[in-house]
């Protein structure tokens, strides 16, 4: 035996050396003369015999130590070599050997990650099949810094990690390990012995292919899609999206056909958003999350697009095929809390880890879910890259941030008592603030073009400011307020509204001041509120009238657009993850109607840039009123960066008024670019010929008389405004 202490082997045979590779592998060696040449050893307990086959033909005979460690010298350097195992059983094993190779990863990847700057984590943490010097393999690295030691488990070895314990990288706590043999295809795991001395089995946290729930093993993959959406990608990095139209059509993979898969869904959603007229699609979350009921908003494998509806590439030739059919992607995107399920990130290394070790700030009361510890650089630099690998391994074209509102405050449903104040005595999360800063400055220059979208339901200021204004940098902000007040207002009795105007128009005091998106999303539709077209007053044909009055309003009004799946063709059951729409509907003519109504709206939407390029822009927005007055009638002015106007206007009185007087900002004809009440989308025909005119009266005002439906929206376009191309979506 060469010389080496024997607690080093002791250490490493019972695999809780943190470094084995400084006693297995070949090792430089001098023989007692002086000459140079190679110890070689390997772990092989329970073996007959044990033989080392060097690519040069040389076999070299290992000798049993202790432990089932086997020890046997050579002349000269080992080269690329194999291990040949023999067992009592007549059994006999093959297989390079992972210690005689050097770390897969480089001193800058491991500063960065101390850092936590490394904005590709994704390419050095997790398993990477490789060729390195020969073997053909897979290199898998993991961050547990709190782990007295780490093993590889998997179907490479049987699950029994004693052939396969990992390297400690010093400080940056990360462990790695090269293992000839391992394919694309092949499951595995992290089993980590704990400081208190347990061996847990853990998920890769980088793992980019994880089992089909419930199994939880992380699986080896790598990507072979060819990306065809180039122009896609070269028109979006010129856009801002700011002034661009913005419709999206909110989609639950799992239940809007099931059984469809990635590859599967693309003909057929693509079909359906052209047909209606959408210019994004956003995804409830699709990494992979172990139960179906949290929609994937309770995240175990942030990295892994979830195997229910197939590999990661199939999901990336369905982003593909939409880019090419001039169709957003937006995915819905959870840094703000993650499950406790044992085999994931929840207490990853025997401690806290991932999340914030403090109860108080650490755990989600509502949720039962546990919170991200977002002053530790290296789980800022986890969340952060994690962004940055959505938009740029898969393309996407923007991420809507869930449940901003609970992390940017310390007292987020909890009572007195239950929460501590910052450093300066606030009950703003400061480090929670100073990761959303980070993560959307860096996926702006990172990626311009893209979409950052916060759900975010408070009055907290600056979400959409840019960061080096002291704002969170966000592009976008769900207007939770606007969507309470609205759907409170349309589901009252047609009879009431007028006592109620405010509902509808209090969001236009503060339409401006941020980027808002309005939307009616999963949460409106859901556990008891009844479907949108439920929520509506009257008879069948009543409630039509009232969604699509509703629809055209909130397509007016200042603010990007967002519908969940199935409103759109007016569904009648409130949604369930576990079940279908209810597509059979469409055989049916009114909701046929409905949905050609939104088809139009869409396209109406898009051809009339006063309803989108100035969204934020107050100046570029009036409140209209006249002789004649209902408190039921809303009417507004839109006006784009070329002087067009579109005017809304919305009756939302079970009545008509005929001879209804308005003041217009000009005078002369103006279109009926878009009237609800239209036979062609299931209403009574009333209007107004296609024109009305507004006359010049004595007092400067231009004034209209119009014919308003009962439960209608009119859009009216200023005939003499200069053309403004329609825009390609963007």
């Amino acid at each position: 035996m060469i010389s080496m202490e024997s607690s080093v082997f002791e250490s490493v045979a019972a695999g809780t050396h943190h470094d084995p590779h400084a006693l297995l592998g070949a090792h430089p060696h001098l023989d007692a003369v002086g000459r140079p040449g190679t110890v070689i050893r390997v772990r092989r307990p329970l073996a007959e015999s044990v033989t080392v086959l060097l690519d040069s033909g040389v076999t070299v005979h290992l000798d049993h130590i202790e432990g089932g460690i086997w020890e046997g010298l050579l002349t000269g350097p080992a080269g690329r070599y194999d291990v040949l195992t023999h067992y009592a059983d007549g059994a006999e094993w093959r297989a390079g050997d992972p210690y005689r190779h050097a770390p897969t990863i480089g001193e800058l990847d491991l500063h960065l990650i101390i850092e936590g700057r490394h904005e590709r984590l994704w390419e050095v943490l997790g398993a990477h099949p490789r060729v390195i010097d020969g073997d053909a393999g897979t290199a898998f690295a993991v961050w547990a810094p709190n782990a007295q030691a780490v093993r590889v488990v998997g179907d490479h070895n049987d699950w029994n990690g004693e052939l396969h314990s990992m390297r400690s990288m010093g400080a940056s706590g990360v462990w790695e390990l090269f293992v000839p043999g391992v394919e694309v295809g092949a499951r595995y795991k992290y089993e980590i012995r704990t400081r208190a001395g347990e061996w847990i089995l853990k998920a890769d946290p980088l793992a980019q292919l994880a089992e089909t729930p419930p199994a939880t093993a992380s699986v080896v993959t790598r990507s072979e899609h060819l990306w065809r959406d180039g122009a896609w990608m070269t028109r979006r990095a010129a856009t801002h999206a700011v002034g661009q139209p913005l419709s999206i059509y909110e989609v639950h993979l799992g239940s809007w056909r099931p059984g469809l898969g990635y590859r599967d869904l693309a003909d057929a959603l693509i079909e359906h958003i052209t047909t209606t007229g959408f210019t994004h699609v956003e995804f409830m979350p699709v990494a992979e999350h172990p139960f179906g009921g949290s929609w994937g908003y309770q995240v175990s494998g942030y990295y892994a697009p979830t195997r229910r509806f197939g590999d990661p590439d199939d999901l990336r030739y369905l982003i593909d095929r939409m880019h090419q059919a001039g169709i957003g992607v937006i995915l819905d995107w959870v840094p703000g809390h993650f499950p406790r399920d044992a085999f994931a990130l929840a207490r990853f290394d025997g401690e806290p880890l991932y999340e914030h070790p403090d109860p108080q700030r650490g755990e989600h009361q509502d949720w039962g879910t546990l919170i991200f510890d977002y002053g530790r650089a290296e789980v800022r630099n986890f969340l952060v890259a994690n962004a940055l690998y959505w938009l740029e391994q898969f393309h996407v074209d923007g991420l809507r941030v869930d449940a901003v509102a609970s992390m940017l405050y310390l007292d987020y449903s909890r009572r007195d008592g239950e929460w501590t104040p910052n450093v300066h005595g606030g009950r703003e999360n400061l480090e929670a603030i100073h990761f959303l800063q980070e993560v959307n400055a860096t996926a702006y220059r990172k990626h311009p073009g893209i979409l950052m979208i916060a759900e975010e339901s408070t009055s907290f200021p600056g979400v959409t400011s840019p960061t080096d204004r002291a704002g969170l940098g966000f592009g976008f902000k769900w207007n939770m307020g606007w969507m309470n007040d609205s759907l409170e207002y349309i589901a009252r009795d047609p009879l009431y509204r007028g006592h109620h105007q405010g509902e509808m128009t209090f969001s236009f005091v503060y339409a401006f001041g941020e980027n808002y998106v309005l939307p009616i999303s999963h949460d409106e539709v859901v556990h008891g509120k009844g479907s949108l077209l439920s929520k509506m007053p009257g008879d069948a044909a009543a409630k039509r009238a009232n969604l699509r009055a509703f629809l055209a309003y909130m397509w007016g009004h200042p603010g990007k657009k967002l519908l969940f799946m199935g409103q759109e063709f007016g569904q009648l059951s409130e949604w369930a993850e576990s079940r279908s729409l209810d597509w059979w509907l469409l055989d049916q003519p009114a909701h046929a109607q409905l949905q050609s109504f939104v088809g139009e709206l869409n396209r109406s939407y898009r051809a009339h840039a006063p309803l989108w390029e100035r969204d934020n822009d107050g100046h570029c927005f009036s409140r209209l009123g006249g002789p004649t007055w209902d408190a039921s009638v809303i009417a507004f002015s839109r006006r784009d960066a070329h002087g067009g106007k579109v005017v809304v206007v919305s009756n939302f009185a079970g009545v008509a008024h005929t001879g209804f007087a308005l003041d217009l900002p000009l005078s002369g004809t103006w279109r009926e670019v878009l009237n609800t009440d239209a036979v062609e989308y299931g209403g009574s025909g009333m209007g107004n010929l296609g024109y009305v005119y507004a006359h010049e009266e004595d007092n400067g005002t231009a004034r209209a008389t119009l014919t308003l439906p009962p439960l209608s929206t009119l859009w009216l376009r200023y005939q003499r405004d200069p053309h403004v191309p329609s825009p390609t979506r963007s």
